[in-house]
Parts: C-alpha cells; sequence; structure tokens
C-alpha cells in the first residue's frame, strides 16, 4: 500500500489502530451482519467458489515473493521478473494479452533520482554519513552547494495571540535555518499552535532567503529519525514524464540525527537536548551557534522501463462483452535498496495471488462471463499509483465501457486467521458497496465502514486511479476472527519490524484459508458484475455521481 505523502514518512500506526477498532466493533456490527445473512450464494456462485484454490494463491505468493524475484522493484531487473512471470502465468489461464502490441506489457517510461556517492555534510572537518547522520527530504531534486551561519530558531512559532516570536531578531538571508517539527509540548493542546504548517513554515525560511534548512525531530513523534530515514534514503521513482513537483531549484531541506545534530552545538553554551528544552518556553529566544555546516548534494537520475500486466477473458454475450470488470493488484515492491530487498510478500504478492485465483477460477468455470472480465497487475504503486494512472490515462479497453474496478492491496490481515470481517474502501460511493455486503453477509462475514478514516487509505491504492476516471471502484479488505489480542500482537510485530521492510515475507502460520476467503467475495462480486443488467452506478448524493465512465476534469471535493 502506497504513502501517498510528498514527504513519504511511514504511516504504520494506522495498522495497529485497524485491529484495534475491529476488537470494538464486533458487537456494534453483529445486527448488521445477521440481516446481511438472510441473503443467499446462488448455486452457480457455489460451484464457481469451488474453483478458487488455497494451492494457487500460495504457488504465486511464494514465487513472487522468492530472493531470485529481488522484491520487484519498479525500473529494476525483479521487476522485470515478476512481469514476465505474471505474462506467462495469464497466458496459461487462458487470458488474452490486453498490453501494448499484442503482447500482455503496458510499458511505462520512469526515472529515478537518488542521492549520488558525491553528496556530502560536513560539520567542520568531520563527515557525516547517509541514513545514519542524516537524510535529505524532497523538496526539490536539485544539486545543492549550501554553508553558513546556523540559526536555532526553536518551533519557528510566530504568534502574537502567544505572544511568542521564534524569529525576534534574526535576518534569514543567507543562514542556514535549525527548526523543530511539530509544536512545543507545552502548547500540543493550543488551537493555535495547532495551525501550524511545518512546510509551509519551510517554504517561508526559504522565501526569506534562507541558504538551507535543517528540520529536526522533537522526539514526541511516533516515527522518530530511525524509522524516517528508512524511508528517506530510498530512491525516488517517478514516471518520466511527470512534472517537477517543485518547478524550480531550491535550498537543501534535510533532518540530522540527535547525536549529529549535537555536534552544532559545541561552544554554544548548551547541548541540544537543552535546547529543545529551551524552545518549549514562550520565552525562547533564537540561538546563533558557534559551529559551521557544509552542504554539498549531487543528485543521480536514470531512466528505464516497467510494465503493467494486463489480460483479459472476452465476455460470452454478443452485446455485453464490449463492457469490462477490471480485477486490480499491485505487484510491484520496493525492490533492492541500499543493499537490502523487500519481498513484499503481504504487501502485495498476496493480492496478486488471489486476483489471479478468481481469473482461474473464472477459466475453469462452466458457465462463462457476459461481460469481459480484464486482471491488471500494476506496477509503481509503492511510489505514487503510477502503473494504474498510467492505465486508466492510456487504457487498452475503452474506459467509457469498464464497469467496475475491485482492487486487492494489503498488509496480510487475512493470512492470521479466518477472516470474519470485511472493509470495502469506497463501498458508501457506489453500488458495488450494497453488492460486497450482500456476498459477505451470505458468508456469515460481517462488513463495518473505513475504520481508521484519518488513514485516507480509500486515496492510497490503485481503486483510485479508477475512481478518478468515473469507475465506480472498491477496494476489498479481510481482515481475522478469533481473539482480537493475539492478533494485535502479531500486526505490532509486523508493522515494527516488516511493513515495506525486507521482514514482509511469508509466515509458518499464516492462514491460507482466510486469504481464499478475500478471493471468494472477490470473485463472487465478478461473477454478479459480469451478469448484472446494468453497470454499477455511483449513489445519490455521492460527491462522484456526476463523473461519468471517460471522465478528465478535477475530482468534486
Amino acid at each position: 500500500m502506497n504513502n501517498l505523502s510528498l514527504y513519504r514518512a511511514p504511516r504504520k500506526q494506522g495498522l495497529l489502530a485497524f485491529l484495534l477498532f475491529l476488537s470494538l466493533s464486533v458487537s456494534t456490527f453483529a445486527q448488521t451482519a445477521a440481516v446481511s445473512a438472510k441473503s443467499s450464494i446462488t448455486a452457480d456462485e457455489k460451484r464457481f467458489s469451488e474453483q478458487v484454490k488455497v494451492s494457487t494463491i500460495k504457488e504465486i505468493t511464494s514465487t513472487l515473493s522468492a530472493p531470485d524475484m529481488q522484491g520487484r522493484g519498479t525500473m529494476q531487473p525483479g521487476g522485470d521478473k515478476a512481469a514476465d512471470y505474471l505474462a506467462r502465468y495469464m497466458a496459461t489461464l487462458g487470458l488474452k494479452p490486453l498490453g501494448d502490441n499484442g503482447t500482455y506489457l503496458q510499458k511505462i517510461k520512469f526515472k529515478e533520482t537518488f542521492a549520488g556517492p558525491e553528496t556530502s555534510i560536513r560539520i567542520g572537518d568531520e563527515a557525516l554519513k547517509f541514513g545514519t547522520d542524516y537524510y535529505l527530504l524532497p523538496v526539490a531534486n536539485n544539486d545543492n552547494i549550501a554553508s553558513g551561519d546556523v540559526v536555532f530558531i526553536g518551533y519557528g512559532l510566530v504568534s502574537d495571540a502567544l505572544k511568542r516570536n521564534d524569529l525576534a531578531g534574526v535576518d534569514l538571508k543567507g543562514k542556514i535555518i535549525m527548526v523543530l517539527g511539530g509544536v512545543p509540548e507545552s502548547l500540543q493542546n493550543d488551537p493555535v499552535s495547532k495551525t501550524k504548517n511545518t512546510f509551509g513554515m519551510v517554504r517561508m525560511m526559504i522565501q526569506k532567503g534562507a541558504a538551507g534548512v535543517l528540520l529536526l525531530k522533537n522526539g514526541r513523534e511516533q516515527n522518530g529519525f530511525a524509522a524516517t530515514a528508512k524511508y528517506f534514503t530510498r530512491r525516488s521513482v517517478t514516471m518520466e514524464s511527470s512534472k517537477p513537483q517543485v518547478p524550480q531549484a531550491l535550498p537543501p531541506v534535510l533532518t540530522l540525527s540527535d547525536a549529529a545534530t549535537e555536534k552544532l552545538f559545541v561552544g554554544s553554551g548548551m547541548t541540544f537536548k537543552e535546547a529543545k528544552v529551551a524552545a518549549d518556553s514562550n520565552e525562547f529566544k533564537p540561538v546563533t551557534l558557534k559551529q559551521t555546516i557544509n552542504i554539498n548534494i549531487k543528485y543521480k537520475t536514470n531512466s528505464g522501463t516497467g510494465s503493467n500486466v494486463v489480460g483479459v477473458m472476452e465476455g460470452s454475450d454478443p452485446t455485453l462483452k464490449s463492457e469490462a470488470v477490471i480485477f486490480s493488484a499491485h505487484y510491484d515492491a520496493y525492490g533492492v535498496e541500499n543493499g537490502k530487498t523487500y519481498p513484499g510478500a503481504a504487501d502485495n504478492a498476496l493480492g496478486v495471488a488471489e486476483m489471479l485465483s478468481v481469473a482461474e477460477a473464472f477459466g475453469k468455470h462452466k458457465v462463462k462471463p457476459k461481460r469481459s472480465l480484464i486482471f491488471i497487475a500494476v506496477t509503481g504503486e509503492e511510489y505514487g499509483l503510477f502503473g494504474s494512472k498510467y492505465w486508466a490515462q492510456n487504457p487498452t479497453w475503452d474506459i467509457k465501457k469498464v464497469a467496475a474496478n475491485l482492487n486487492l492491496d494489503g498488509i496480510g490481515t487475512e493470512v492470521y486467521g479466518p477472516v470474519k470481517t470485511f472493509v470495502g474502501y469506497g463501498a458508501e460511493y457506489s453500488s458495488l458497496g450494497g453488492m460486497m455486503e450482500d456476498i459477505a453477509g451470505s458468508m456469515e462475514i460481517t462488513v463495518i465502514p473505513d475504520p481508521i478514516p484519518q488513514e485516507q487509505v480509500f486515496y492510497r491504492s490503485d481503486h483510485y486511479s479508477f475512481v478518478e476516471r468515473g469507475v465506480p471502484s472498491l477496494m476489498l479488505m479481510g481482515a481475522p476472527a478469533g481473539d482480537m489480542m493475539v492478533w494485535m500482537k502479531k500486526m505490532e510485530q509486523f508493522e515494527r519490524t516488516d511493513y515495506h521492510e525486507p521482514g514482509d515475507i511469508i509466515r509458518p502460520d499464516w492462514n491460507w484459508e482466510g486469504a481464499r476467503t478475500v478471493a471468494l467475495v472477490m470473485g463472487i462480486m465478478g461473477v454478479r458484475l459480469s451478469a448484472a443488467e446494468k453497470m454499477p452506478e455511483w449513489l445519490p448524493g455521492s460527491r462522484f455521481v456526476k463523473m461519468e465512465r471517460g471522465y478528465t476534469g478535477p475530482v468534486p471535493q
């Protein structure tokens, strides 16, 4: 699952909140589940379900997350190898190619940007170590050479209401400005200080002529320096056609570790630890430091390609076969970065395997779908949903005749036990939500609304690329039944050591039947969508209701 923020910091705390919500929600939603359970799976849907195989899910997940796939990185050899494997697999399932020039592959031009070996940060005569002592923030990926007096301005707060001015007497021009992120501990609940926009403040300092900005941790963040450094030391990947997020060259913005920052306070009469305490007071005054810092940033950029893998099962109805249901899951993980391999077993080899088990079931089912079925394994999701955005903007099927998109992109919650709870991200916007609830209810699965709306999961996976083109879409996620404290401990371990990390591997205790349940819900929805008289619709009152398929304007807010 993608972290959509421009400043790609971890958002792991939402995973634990997800399971905590589930543990408190069983009784709340029991009545809803009981009502939904009155519906039933048809005999044809039961026969279809028999074709969804655990063995297929295990085989594909194991193959995609194996060491020789090298983490399936976008624009990396492992990603190309995974794409070729998926293309061959689609062929064995009888899917017809729907990529470029009669192939299964839809090529996308990418570029990667990373800090080159010439990059150096020095405090006095001492060189700092990239990733250990500092990381760069991608405000602008332009080369930089900067030096100057270092001024510590606390939290950078200027407020008449608080009677506080952290910039008092400071001329920012030509200075290296050191500022703490967040707000003072004593003001965390103050409505004025809560409005502080850290990166808006950074822009202001740059506009006033700062030669560089050192944005520091205040020590109370949920993700400390080590956690965020893992993300910000990785390469940046964008589509080659992407415009720079910041059009002009800007001064450097970087984050130092506490240990490195302490070196800058030598000779100042206080330590960095003491300076953070002083910055908590409204009596804080800026401090000009005695040490100098020299910044030399050199970026490297490479161009290359990655591929979506697209196959189609042609519908059997002479009229409806021109319309299609799209099943999607991203196959990319973080590949090989800084000497480490990121297998991405739960996120999202598992989702791809579940999707292809659905394709296999349709191929073996005696009743052929009336609408056509498109299966897309997309690349570039982890860096900004690039693969799905590219297909949605350059569709290999008439986008106006795409009935719906069903997407799988998880964090492995379905393999922690039998799935008895379901979330459909986007369910409240279209008729797909009611269909999912009906199917889940008949399987004695409780459907709940988005348990962590503050994490904005709806905007963070590939289904949203189809929403932007006016296609009703849904991302499906299952969660375990049983003792929630057991699963919460497992998830706490996963978020701490494995999520978007080398530890995201297949575990011996995975419950593959849970993964099969997710595939069943997706597959049965596909059965119904392929035969329905009408394509799904946006619900009245939804902000997407006026977005017809093929829409190209801004998404209504």
